[in-house]
Parts: C-alpha cells; structure tokens; sequence
C-alpha cells in the first residue's frame, strides 16, 4: 500500500500538470491574432495566405498607384521590386505616407486585393522596417538612403 506521503506527491504532480496544460492552452487562443507574419509581394504572390489570416506586408508604394477618392478610402499598390499586390485603405494615412515610399501594412487579403486595418510610414529618411529593407534586397531594388 502506497504511503499518504507518495498519494499526495502524485495529486500535486498531476494538479500541477494540468494547471500548466490549461494555462498553455488559454495563452494560445487568447493571443488569436496578436501573432502576424510579414510577407513581401513576392511571398504573397509565391505562398497565398489563408483566407481571413491576418499578415503585414511591406514594400514600397508603387508609383502612379496612389487613387484618393472622395471618401476616406485610398487605393494603391505595394510592390518589393518583383512583385506587385493592390491595397485598399479606409482612414487615414500617416502624414509620411507617399507614392516611393516604404510602408508597412496589417490586414488580410480578399479577392486578390490586400485590405488593410493599418498602415505604417517610415518616419524619417532613413528608415525602414528591417524585414522590407531584406525584401528589398533579396529583388535587388534597395538603394540605401541618401545614394
């Protein structure tokens, strides 16, 4: 027969086991979308995202592309050198925001168009997400600042 002192030790581990098992799990449904990945144009266009998946995408914004219209919706494409995916915004942009420029957008894709919740503009002229700056270079088009 098992002593009270082993009993006792096997419900504490087990207790804490399942404490554990279901902290883990609310961690992960409560982050739900907290987690996003950045893609390029390129990634986009190479690995579609899943219907409803939120994702930032970065690049620059393509030149001639920039369609502000009555309302508070702009359209533009965003494009990394090699690629070139439609944005479609509804609110208001930063005040850096600009055709050439680099920017960084949250939202998710619909019918080929990305639709976005939120976008970010370089702050000044020499800054530039990390990840769009190695976009940039893996399609060859990156040209530091000032050159």
């Amino acid at each position: 027969m098992k002593s009270l002192k082993k009993k006792r030790r096997v419900q504490v581990l087990l207790l804490a086991a399942v404490a554990l098992g279901t902290a883990f799990l609310a961690f992960y449904f409560a982050i739900g979308d907290g987690v996003q990945y950045f893609r390029s144009p390129v990634q986009v266009i190479e690995q579609p995202p899943k219907p409803g998946e939120t994702f930032r995408i970065g690049g620059l914004v393509e030149t001639g592309t920039l369609q502000r219209g009555a309302s508070t919706t702009i359209t533009f494409n965003v494009t990394d050198g090699g690629a070139s995916i439609p944005v479609r915004f509804t609110g208001v942009l930063p005040d850096l925001f600009g055709e050439g420029k680099g920017m960084v957008g949250t939202g998710t894709m619909e019918d080929g168009t990305f639709i976005a919740r939120e976008i970010l503009a370089k702050h000044d002229e020499s800054y530039m997400p990390a990840e769009v700056i190695d976009a940039l270079k893996e399609q060859g088009v990156y040209e530091a600042p000032g050159t």
